[in-house]
């Protein structure tokens, strides 16, 4: 279907089965606390029947994933527990079953795909044993029949080589294949409902295209109803028959998908989609050039290569070329996004130019080469250069508070005393939204986008010349990530500061950008300004990655991208070989892509 064809009518796109699967009645959930009972959702109502689709939508901390693990039976007691209310699977009440026996219904008639396939797979198991395990454990069968029952599951999930697949480990397969073999292990048994708990949050936008595109397929094989949470509306609006939307443990608004989008009745519903960033914005930003004079940064035919040892010797038998001969360079006062999917190199880059990883070419911020640079040097090289990583979690301590954590670049750069830390702290700390009493607070206690707004006003606290952000706003929610955007540029207009914005969100990069560098493993494949690249795409990667945006809108259904499940291709080359450099043509003024 072409792209901008419109979708049936609201009874004909959904058309599900009136048959009711799951009911869910005045469903109150609370944590245990020191002070008594906390109430984490309260009066949670809904219905899903055979075939539907009902999207849950809200941002973080709305109650969203509690109400999923209710209905699984999944809560993390004591502290956490249903209060009252009723969930009927069918004829079953889910609520009042002991653990024995909810154990047959998950898997079996409920089955659950997580956010994260990494954490929710064995890594010890093989897929093969996983799989079986999962299906003997509510079938009365042999191995043997377990395994052909797991490869057909694998197939129909269109994976490649399925057989092969079987004695494979988790760490094995790209993202999207793991993510693959999470549904194909939910979906095994056929179940009455699918909960999917932000199926594709932590995928490439290609490999979400082709999640939805397998979901919405098996669905209509299965007559299997989902129960979609999410936090993305582009997702909301391609899959949902009927939303929820939930605010502070609450529903705020629900009706069918096109109600919502068209014609919402409350204001934070309203806020929550305004707040999307959709493609086709950003050139009405407009903005003017950055001076190409003085770069802050410049890369010169830049590699990062990692050796790979086998053998009885230990010798080098093959290379990663993780980067290849890339250059560009980060002009005064302009955002640069890098953009690609998983394994390019992107992240690569950034730990190149803050000198974390070893590489061969010329790096230079502001005219250093960073070669030569002793360790003073360095250290006042990152004083100008700071690095907003993916994770979180990973990149603070656990036990610093995080007034320390934020104060802590201007701590090591001996700025100022203990009174104008706080002061400078608390006021990093408001402008990324936060409170300052929430210095006083440990990162455990935050949620995933609270904690990537704190590592935000970390990176701020030196009001370096250049900062890379690396996924900097995909964890976060999207009037969050609107907030966290508006004061990026809100600072680069304050300060001058230039941004090296690493991201695999095709209309987060239309929306912030200035120039953009397409990355396809190891290389640049397409580079100009954002205009160019948005509004006269020359490369076909280019084109698939812009192609593959969930759109916003319930009226318009994406063209179906054919993108096929074999082996993903790989940067790695025997010793002696390497990838075929790719020469950049300059379709016209300045705007680079590569011949294919």
């Amino acid at each position: 279907m072409n792209a901008d064809a419109k979708q049936p009518s609201e009874a004909a796109q959904s058309a599900p089965d009136s048959a009711e699967v799951l009911r869910v009645s005045g469903l109150n959930i609370a944590v245990r606390t020191e002070h008594g009972l906390k109430p984490l959702v309260e009066d949670m109502n809904l219905t899903l029947r055979r075939g539907e689709t009902l999207a849950i939508a809200g941002e973080s901390g709305s109650g969203k994933s509690l109400t999923s693990l209710a209905i699984m039976g999944l809560l993390p007691p004591p502290a956490v527990r249903v209060t009252s209310g009723t969930i009927r699977l069918g004829d079953v009440e889910l609520t009042a079953l002991p653990e024995a026996e909810m154990r047959s219904v998950r898997g079996d008639r409920v089955a659950m795909i997580f956010q994260e396939p990494m954490t929710s797979l064995n890594p010890v198991l093989t897929i093969g044993t996983q799989l079986t395990e999962a299906i003997r454990a509510h079938v009365p069968v042999t191995r043997a029949e377990a395994a052909e029952r797991a490869i057909a599951a694998l197939k129909s999930v269109r994976i490649s080589e399925p057989a092969k697949r079987m004695g494979q480990y988790p760490h094995e397969l790209s993202g999207g294949m793991r993510q693959r073999v999470m549904i194909s292990m939910a979906l095994a048994l056929k179940p009455e409902v699918l909960i999917a708990d932000e199926p594709t949050t932590a995928l490439d936008v290609t490999v979400q295209r082709e999640v939805l595109d397998l979901l919405r397929d098996l669905q209509r094989e299965t007559g299997t109803a989902i129960l979609l949470i999410t936090h993305d509306m582009g997702v909301v609006a391609e899959m949902a028959d009927r939303v929820i939307v939930m605010r502070d443990g609450k529903i705020e608004e629900e009706g069918t998908t096109r109600r919502i989008f068209t014609s919402p009745e409350r204001s934070y519903t309203r806020d929550l989609l305004a707040a999307v960033p959709r493609l086709g914005a950003g050139a009405a930003r407009g903005g003017a050039a950055p001076d190409a004079a003085d770069p802050v940064a410049r890369l010169t035919d830049v590699s990062v290569r990692y050796d790979l040892h086998g053998g009885l010797l230990g010798r080098v038998t093959h290379r990663v070329h993780a980067v290849e001969r890339v250059s560009f360079d980060i002009r005064r006062g302009e955002t640069f996004a890098l953009v690609g999917e998983s394994g390019c190199g992107k992240s690569t880059i950034a730990r190149a130019l803050v000198g974390l990883v070893p590489h061969e070419g010329r790096i230079e911020i502001a005219g250093k080469h960073l070669a030569g640079l002793d360790g003073a040097g360095m250290k006042a090289l990152r004083r100008n250069i700071q690095i907003v990583f993916q994770d979180p979690m990973a990149a603070l301590d656990a036990r610093m508070k995080v007034a320390d954590l934020v104060a802590e670049p201007l701590l090591i750069h001996g700025l100022g005393d203990a009174g104008e830390l706080r002061a400078r702290t608390d006021d990093l700390l408001k402008r990324v939204g936060l409170s300052p009493d929430h210095g006083d607070r440990y990162p455990h206690e935050f949620s995933g986008g609270q904690r990537q707004r704190i590592c935000i006003a970390r990176a701020l606290a030196l009001q370096p010349d250049l900062i890379i952000a690396d996924e900097s706003v995909s964890a976060l929610d999207v009037s969050v990530q609107a907030r966290v955007l508006e004061l990026l540029e809100a600072l680069k207009t304050e300060f001058g500061m230039s941004y090296l914005f690493i991201s695999h969100d095709m209309a987060v990069v239309e929306n912030i950008s200035d120039r953009v560098a397409v990355m396809y493993l190891g290389q640049i494949v397409e580079m100009g300004t954002r205009d160019q690249v948005f509004g006269n795409p020359q490369h076909p990667y280019t084109r698939r990655l812009i192609d593959a945006v969930p759109i916003p809108d319930p009226d318009i259904r994406p063209a179906r991208i054919q993108f096929g499940a074999g082996e993903v291709a790989s940067p790695v080359y025997p010793a002696n070989t390497g990838p075929t450099p790719v020469r950049l043509v300059d379709r016209g003024g300045g705007h680079l892509a590569a011949e294919h």
